[in-house]
């Protein structure tokens, strides 16, 4: 493929990620709502993401307003190929087809970038053995203000060093988020590392699909434990009560100094627009 047929190829994700939800979130939503008391207010929100979900697929249209932070992730035999520029042009004529929402702000002054690109917009990783893939997540404003970074041990929550504190910690994050992430939500979780990268790698979690367990069997058990729990607390989608909360916890852990212990929580709202393809 020459550079304008990559251009092209990134812009047609850049659409198709915008406007169709992942197979297994639309599942995993139509399941609960299959499952909600027929009159309750999760029955009525989830159909109506369902409705939603149905008509920005049909229009080819963004399935959300927030078309959120784009990072694409690209692999390693593609470094040299799938170049940052490339990756600008085909996020500029994508937002000049209404796909992506003038959604990039200075800082500084309040300017928006009507392009959606500045420094540091879109996000480009290089992920080393990822092949000739090109994977887009899509992450809006409300679910990323209900991350969350938590330094262990927590006096507040009685959270200690260890697998319980980190329970502690993450059902913390649920319970604060409420509905103000567009619950039912998705977690993709670091433990340990540094600070920087906690961040990296929870949200890297997002890109996992949703019936998958973490390799670790301890990490497994803990992901079913933690979605249980969460789901028990009464939430429910946008926050009006009911199930579910959550539709995925995906938990992952890194090494750490002896002086840190850090959980960091990366929120995803029911809107978890990831896609990929090869190139």
């Amino acid at each position: 493929m020459d550079s304008r047929e990559i251009a092209a190829a990134l812009e047609e994700l850049i659409v198709r990620t915008s406007s169709s939800l992942p197979e297994d979130v639309e599942e995993a939503l139509a399941r609960a709502r299959a499952n909600a008391a027929a009159d309750s207010s999760a029955a009525l929100v989830l159909q109506t993401i369902l409705d939603n979900i149905a008509l920005a697929r049909r229009l080819g249209t963004p399935l959300c307003q927030d078309t959120g932070t784009l990072a694409f992730y690209i692999g390693d035999a593609l470094r040299g190929v799938v170049t940052p520029a490339l990756v600008r042009e085909a996020v500029a004529a994508a937002t000049a087809r209404g796909a992506l929402r003038k959604n990039c702000i200075d800082s500084i002054d309040g300017t928006s970038y009507d392009s959606n690109c500045a420094a540091g917009a879109p996000v480009v990783h290089y992920v080393e053995g990822g092949g000739r893939r090109v994977t887009l997540l899509l992450k809006g404003g409300g679910s990323e203000n209900m991350s969350r970074q938590y330094s262990l041990p927590d006096a507040a929550l009685g959270a200690g060093r260890d697998l319980a504190g980190v329970r502690a910690a993450i059902l913390d994050a649920v319970s604060r988020a409420k509905g103000y992430g567009c619950a039912p939500g998705i977690l993709g979780v670091c433990i340990g590392g540094d600070r920087a990268t906690g961040f990296e790698v929870a949200k890297e979690q997002l890109l996992r699909p949703l019936g998958d367990a973490a390799q670790d069997p301890r990490l497994a058990a803990l992901e079913s434990d933690i979605l249980e729990s969460a789901n028990a607390l009464g939430i429910g989608p946008m926050g009006l009560g009911g199930a579910p909360t959550l539709l995925g916890v995906k938990l992952a852990a890194r090494a750490r100094l002896p002086a840190s212990y850090f959980v960091t929580v990366a929120y995803m709202c029911w809107a978890c627009r990831r896609r990929s393809i090869e190139l």
